[in-house]
C-alpha cells in the first residue's frame, strides 16, 4: 500500500481540497444571484402585461408602472448623491478597476456598497427602467470573492486575489444568465485577456456551481425561446455578414452615446438629483407611453416575444430608437444596471426590420442579437455563446459566428476602446 505522504497522492489530496473550494465559491456565488434573478423574473411579468405584448390596451394601472420612473428616478438620483453615493453605477467598472488596482478592492466591493447597488438595481427594475442586470451581477461575484479573501486568507490561496476576483465575477454573470460557458468567456476575454488554461478550468467549477444554484427553479435554456431552422451555412454566412454591419454599426453608436451620456448626465445629476431626476424620468416614461411598454426593462419580454411568433409579431423603429435611447438615459445617470441586454435587443430589432419580408422566421432577429452585442461590447466570443444560449443551438453557428465577427469590428468605428474599459476610465479619472 502507498503511503499516503507520497506525493502523488497529496497531489490527488490537494486537487480534490483544491475543486471543493472552488465548489463552494460557486455556490456562495450563485446564492448572491438568486434575488437579483427573482427580480428579473418579476420584472418580466410586469412587462409582458404591457399593450405592446397583449391585445389589450393602456389601463390606469399600467399607465402608472409605465410612468413610475418619473417618481422613482429622483429618488434613486438623490440617494447616489448623498447617502449611497458608493452604491451608483454599472459594477462592472467598478470591478475592472480594482483588477487594475487591487488595493481598492476593499473600498469598491465593499458589503455596504455591493447592498446599495443592489438595492438600487433591484427597485429601478421593478419601475421598468431600459437597463439589464451584469453589472450588478458581476459585482455581486467579485464581492463574494473579496469577502472571502478577506475572511479567509488561505482559502483558494493557489489562486491570486487578482484572478479570484476575476473568476468570481465571470461566475456573478454565470449566474445571473444561466450561462456558464459566458461567465468563463468574459472572464477571460474582458477581465483578464487571457485564456489560459490554469484560468479555465477553476472558471468552469466555480461558474457552473454558481449557474445551477442561481436558477433552481428552472430557467429555461435557450431563454427567449428555440430558432427551429436549418437554414444553409452559406445563407447564415451572407445573412450573418450584413446583419452583422448592421447590428455592429447600430451597438458601438449605442456604446458611444451611453459613454457620451455617463461623461455628461452623471455630474450633472450629482449636484441637481430631484430636477434632473424628474427630467430623466419624464423621458424614460414618455418613451414607454410612445413604445406602447416595448421600452420598458432589459428587452428580453421584447426579444422573446418576436420569437414566439415571428410571422405575425414584428417590432418597429419606435421601438429601435427607444431601445437606444432609454437605456443610455437610465446608465448614463448612474443607475446600477447593465448594457448586454438593451444591446442584444437593439440587434434583434434591427435583424427584426431587415429580414420582416424575408420570411425567415426568427433567424434575423437570431443573427442581429449577436451583431448588436459584438458591437457594443467589441466582445465576440463572448457574443457568440450568449446569443446561441439565448435564442438557438449550434444550428446557428455560423450566421452568429459571422455577426459577432463583423459586429465587433463595426463597432470598433464608433468607440475605439472597449465600452467597459471605457467607462472604468472614466471612472478612474472622478476618483
Amino acid at each position: 500500500m502507498v503511503p499516503l505522504s507520497t506525493p502523488p497522492l497529496r497531489r490527488v489530496r490537494n486537487g480534490v481540497v483544491l475543486i471543493l473550494q472552488l465548489a463552494l465559491l460557486g455556490v456562495l456565488v450563485g446564492l448572491a444571484c438568486a434575488p437579483l434573478n427573482l427580480v428579473d423574473h418579476w420584472q418580466d411579468q410586469l412587462l409582458n402585461r404591457m399593450p405592446a405584448f397583449t391585445a389589450a390596451g393602456w389601463t390606469p394601472l399600467r399607465i402608472a408602472q409605465v410612468c413610475s420612473p418619473l417618481v422613482v428616478m429622483p429618488v434613486l438620483l438623490a440617494l447616489q448623491a448623498r447617502l449611497w453615493r458608493r452604491g451608483a453605477g454599472s459594477g462592472i467598472p467598478q470591478t475592472m478597476l480594482t483588477l487594475e488596482e487591487p488595493s481598492r478592492s476593499p473600498e469598491l466591493l465593499a458589503a455596504d456598497a455591493t447592498v446599495q447597488r443592489l438595492t438600487l438595481w433591484s427597485i429601478a427594475s421593478l419601475a421598468l427602467f431600459p437597463m439589464g442586470r451584469e453589472g450588478p451581477v458581476v459585482q455581486v461575484g467579485a464581492a463574494v470573492a473579496q469577502a472571502l479573501r478577506s475572511r479567509w486568507p488561505r482559502l483558494l490561496d493557489r489562486l491570486s486575489t487578482r484572478n479570484l476576483v476575476a473568476i468570481s465575477a465571470g461566475a456573478g454573470l454565470a449566474g445571473g444568465f444561466n450561462t456558464p460557458l459566458m461567465g468563463v468567456v468574459f472572464m477571460a476575454e474582458e477581465l483578464l485577456g487571457s485564456f489560459g488554461a490554469q484560468l479555465i478550468w477553476p472558471a468552469l467549477v466555480v461558474c457552473a456551481l454558481a449557474a445551477e444554484i442561481s436558477n433552481l427553479d428552472g430557467q429555461p435554456q435557450f431563454t427567449l425561446g428555440l430558432v427551429s431552422l436549418n437554414p444553409r451555412e452559406l445563407n447564415q454566412l451572407l445573412l450573418g455578414a450584413g446583419l452583422g454591419l448592421c447590428g455592429g454599426l447600430l451597438g458601438g453608436l449605442f456604446a458611444r452615446l451611453l459613454l457620451e451620456s455617463t461623461r455628461r448626465i452623471l455630474p450633472r445629476v450629482r449636484q441637481h438629483p430631484w430636477s434632473g431626476g424628474l427630467v430623466l424620468g419624464a423621458l424614460i416614461s414618455g418613451l414607454a407611453l410612445i413604445s406602447r411598454g416595448a421600452s420598458g426593462g432589459d428587452g428580453e419580454a421584447l426579444m422573446a416575444w418576436i420569437l414566439a411568433d415571428p410571422v405575425s409579431h414584428h417590432a418597429t423603429l419606435v421601438d429601435l430608437v427607444a431601445r437606444i435611447v432609454g437605456p443610455c438615459l437610465a446608465l448614463g445617470a448612474g443607475i446600477p444596471g447593465g448594457l448586454i441586454d438593451p444591446a442584444f435587443a437593439i440587434g434583434a430589432v434591427i435583424g427584426d426590420l431587415i429580414t420582416q419580408s424575408l420570411d425567415l422566421g426568427g433567424l434575423g432577429v437570431a443573427i442581429g442579437m449577436a451583431g448588436g452585442l459584438a458591437g457594443a461590447t467589441q466582445l465576440p466570443v463572448m457574443s457568440l455563446v450568449f446569443a446561441l444560449h439565448m435564442a438557438g443551438d449550434q444550428q446557428l453557428l455560423a450566421g452568429v459566428l459571422m455577426a459577432s465577427v463583423i459586429g465587433a469590428y463595426a463597432g470598433k468605428l464608433w468607440i475605439h476602446k472597449p465600452i467597459y474599459h471605457a467607462l472604468s476610465d472614466l471612472l478612474q479619472e472622478r476618483h
